[in-house]
């Protein structure tokens, strides 16, 4: 008779062997590069985890970008903006597709850049270079115009708090042009230029007047 501790019968169905070890040191599946970044888009958040340093991240969700086609990133990006509510992988996303495939980023730019906070991410982390490249370039510039060119003057100005980079840095970066008085007037006013004060925003002209009044009163 064989060794009944070696060949017991097994019920259900039979599964295939565990291929890899993961982050905790367990055995585990791997997945597909596509469904692997998938996870890491939906999930992940590029700071220090128990199991992987925000490093180990990055360099994974590179190294995953790379084994896939542009359309998969771009549909990632998608879902793990609108889906998966995330503000960093989104934005390091849509900087891969500059580098890989300009014209599919500006089919989804606008889903997935779609607040201030994702427009400084996804300039800030393409200016770090991990992607590829440090400037913005022609076609990523057109983009960022053409956000700031959708957005409405007090849109703006309520964009203008926050830095790494300014909103200032941006304009100066991609040098829109403005099509109203009000919004030439805005964009002076931002980069600290001269300009129509009485041609500024109505919300611009009611922040001054409250900052004087406070400053009066002390």
């Amino acid at each position: 008779m064989a060794n009944k501790q070696l060949f017991q019968s097994r019920r259900g169905r039979q599964l295939p062997k565990a291929d890899t070890i993961n982050q905790a040191g367990g055995i585990a599946y791997a997945f597909s590069p596509a469904h692997a970044l998938a996870q890491y888009a939906a999930t992940g958040c590029l700071t220090q985890t128990f199991y992987a340093t925000q490093e180990d991240q990055l360099e994974t969700v590179l190294r995953l970008a790379q084994q896939v086609d542009a359309l998969t990133i771009a549909k990632v990006a998608i879902y793990a903006r609108e889906r998966g509510l995330m503000k960093d992988m989104p934005a390091l996303l849509c900087a891969v597709l500059a580098v890989k495939d300009g014209e599919l980023l500006g089919r989804v730019f606008h889903r997935v850049i779609d607040s201030p906070k994702l427009l400084r991410n996804f300039v800030q982390i393409v200016r770090s270079g991990v992607t590829g490249r440090k400037s913005l370039g022609s076609r990523p510039k057109r983009l960022v115009r053409s956000w700031l060119a959708a957005r409405s003057d007090e849109d703006l100005f309520r964009a203008s708090v926050g830095n790494d980079p300014s909103l200032a840095d941006l304009l100066r970066m991609v040098h829109p042009r403005p099509d109203t008085k009000s919004r030439a007037a805005l964009y002076g006013y931002i980069l600290g230029q001269t300009h129509d004060a009485a041609a500024l925003p109505a919300i611009v002209r009611e922040y001054e007047s409250f900052k004087a009044a406070v400053s009066n009163r002390k």
